[in-house]
């Protein structure tokens, strides 16, 4: 585990490309953007704990997806499964769907998840039936944000009025997220999930072929990654993770935002050996170039005691003449 790790460190400095793109600006918590913001005390009182991790786990199987508006959709269905009307536990109501989610068995049958692997995909168990809610949103291009959300929910129930009310019930659930060129750095790498870690690999245009064991493979490292996400939203990162820590502004790890770097070295207190750098997901998680032979993923960075233990700091990349267009 420690060799694989350290891979990140090793990567040689390759050259930067000359693409950048200009800064966009996304909506918060989350109802007009990929982003949704930590879940509120309103979420955490209303929503049972099991369901808000199930909320919280589909919505990471479709890009772009806020976790919030699936759980408005549960809100809104049946109450995260706490309601006794007909179809939710059993049978189906007057429409014919069933389930805590309310799914149609036509539906049901094209896009259902066996999301607790017991080799069942049945609409009236909620570990299945939510990542079934997420897999037929991101069918329907709710992943892209914006009016494809919208229109996404809008396919779940065809109703204008219904819309408005998961909209608003996804606004309640979710903390205002970070907005500007740290929402574009995330979703540029939401983009590249699954994509393999190679050695060297990836820069400011996307993947590449790496160096030494990476050279087969065409992907990303973990600094790859990061300088990639960070050169969408306008701003050039050095090539190495142990640079980039002194590339933006040291943010206390109590005011972590969506898009910020996070450090973790051999040993915590001495920066020059940085070995991995991530970036900031927000709930305590993180998307990442792991290691050779995984691929890029998000992951738990909060109460990981490997993460934990050799985590060193945060920064937030920032604008200058010297790294924008």
């Amino acid at each position: 585990m420690k060799a694989a790790a350290t891979a990140c460190a090793a990567a040689l400095a390759l050259p930067l490309g000359l693409l950048f793109l200009a800064a966009g600006h996304d909506s918060a918590a989350g109802t007009g953007s990929p982003l949704a913001g930590a879940p509120t005390a309103e979420a955490r009182r209303d929503i049972p704990p099991a369901y808000l991790r199930w909320y919280l786990d589909a919505a990471q199987t479709c890009p772009g997806l806020p976790w919030n508006v699936l759980a408005a959709i549960g809100k809104v269905e049946s109450d995260h499964g706490r309601s006794t009307a007909p179809g939710v536990h059993s049978g189906e109501n007057a429409a014919g769907a069933g389930g805590p989610m309310q799914f149609l068995a036509v539906t049901w049958a094209a896009y259902g998840v066996d999301g607790d692997h017991d080799g069942r995909k049945d609409r009236y168990n909620p570990a299945d039936a939510i990542p079934g809610a997420a897999r037929y949103l991101c069918a329907n291009h709710a992943g892209q944000g914006g009016v494809q959300l919208r229109r996404a929910i809008w396919h779940y129930n065809h109703a204008d009025w219904y819309v408005r009310k998961v909209l608003t019930q996804a606004a309640r659930y979710a903390a205002p997220t970070a907005t500007g060129r740290g929402a574009i750095a995330v979703k540029a790498a939401l983009r590249w999930l699954g994509t393999p870690y190679s050695w060297g690999g990836g820069g400011p245009t996307g993947p590449t072929y790496g160096i030494a064991q990476g050279a087969a493979t065409k992907g990303f490292d973990c600094s790859g990654l990061t300088q990639y996400a960070w050169a969408q939203a306008g701003i050039r990162l050095p090539r190495v993770a142990a640079d980039q820590y002194n590339a933006g502004t040291h943010v206390p790890r109590a005011q972590l935002q969506p898009g910020d770097l996070l450090f973790f070295a051999t040993n915590p207190n001495d920066p020059t050996t940085i070995h991995h750098v991530a970036i900031y997901y927000g709930s305590g998680r993180m998307i990442h170039a792991p290691q050779t032979g995984d691929v890029v993923r998000i992951a738990q960075f909060t109460g990981n005691p490997y993460r934990e233990r050799q985590y060193t700091g945060a920064t937030r990349p920032m604008a200058s003449r010297s790294t924008q267009t």
